[in-house]
């Protein structure tokens, strides 16, 4: 299962329609407070993570996930990006960070280097 956390309805569309189409399982939240308290923890391989969203960030949710026992890769996707997001996503584990929009290729590849890197 590959989660999709972003509050653009069509960018979750269109990556959770990626991933599909290619054999994944997505599921899709509007929010990092939907994603913390609907999403099955249990269930992720990997988590696609947009850093810029209304209540709680990108950033905010990594924060939270590194608190539990679980863990999961995550890659951080923004169209907004600077050295303090970039070095702040990384102190929290970012497995990559992708700056939208970028080619699906690029998204691919780095899930694949995420999930494979769990196995």
């Amino acid at each position: 299962m590959v989660c999709i956390v972003d509050d653009d309805a069509s960018v979750r569309k269109s990556l959770s329609n990626l991933l599909r189409s290619v054999g994944y399982r997505a599921q899709v939240y509007a929010s990092g407070d939907a994603f913390l308290t609907e999403g099955d923890l249990d269930d992720i391989a990997c988590l696609l993570l947009d850093l810029r969203m209304p209540g709680l960030s990108g950033i905010d949710v990594m924060r939270q996930l590194l608190a539990r026992p679980r863990q999961f890769p995550v890659i951080c996707m923004s169209a907004h990006w600077d050295e303090a997001t970039l070095a702040e996503s990384g102190h929290y584990q970012a497995f990559a960070c992708l700056c939208k929009p970028f080619e699906e290729e690029v998204l691919l590849a780095a899930l694949d280097k995420a999930l494979h890197r769990q196995n």
